[in-house]
């Protein structure tokens, strides 16, 4: 499966080697398939069909994950955007192999329309919003009553909307988005992400008066015994 448009190179080919496609290992394509089925039970009583997905730190594969999530979710043929709102270390445009010359802080600034940016089609049901540039006042533009009125006209395309955010543990943009979305998605990582690590993020939620989704565990080696053995072997690896 090859993913955008943009000519491939070395950076891409590393940064997209672990977005789930026709090649992917079938554990982890069902490992992505579960999380994707337990989340749409999550949604099933909420008004909204937001998700931001985060992480406490970096390097814990959170843009990875969002956009395996996004591609699962697109695969039940909804009409999905994956949105990069990480405005200070953005990362969808390598995984998915695109362009990022102008996305969404071109659209918040109003420099250009969101049809202007938004990738379509990227695959079936799937279209993509990738950051744009690297503004000075990232929290600023998302805290913006412009920004609430554009995810309200998304909401009217899409079935749903997967956010890829920065870590709620470095800066506090993601907790910006919690009265538009119906919850978070907590990535965490096997052997870097601690139980401190957990609890101080689910804390941060909390006080945020909005609530964790969910937890997407990532980085599990399928060599090992428990995680190979059986079907249900794939349930843990998430």
């Amino acid at each position: 499966m090859k993913l955008g448009s943009s000519k491939k190179n070395a950076n891409y080919a590393d940064k997209s080697k672990n977005v789930i496609n026709g090649d992917s290992k079938f554990a982890i394509v069902e490992g992505y398939k579960i999380a994707r089925t337990n989340l749409v039970f999550s949604l099933a009583a909420s008004e909204s069909k937001i998700v931001v997905v985060t992480s406490w730190s970096k390097g814990e594969g959170k843009s990875t994950a969002t956009a395996n999530l996004a591609i699962s979710f697109s695969k039940m043929g909804k009409k999905v955007l994956l949105m990069d709102c990480d405005l200070r270390r953005p990362n969808i445009h390598n995984l998915i192999r695109l362009q990022n010359n102008a996305g969404l802080s071109e659209v918040l600034g109003k420099f250009k329309t969101l049809d202007d940016v938004v990738n379509k089609d990227v695959l079936p049901y799937l279209d993509v919003l990738t950051a744009g540039s690297i503004p000075p006042n990232p929290s600023e533009l998302l805290a913006s009553s412009y920004f609430e009125s554009l995810l309200h006209s998304i909401e009217e395309t899409y079935d749903y909307i997967i956010i890829d955010t920065p870590p709620v543990g470095i800066v506090t943009d993601s907790l910006i988005l919690k009265d538009f979305i119906s919850g978070y998605v907590l990535v965490v990582r096997e052997k870097v992400t601690t139980h401190g690590d957990i609890e101080k993020a689910i804390q941060s939620i909390t006080l945020a008066d909005s609530k964790v989704l969910g937890f997407l565990k990532v980085g599990c080696s399928l060599t090992e015994k428990k995680y190979a053995k059986g079907k249900y072997g794939y349930y843990k690896y998430y």
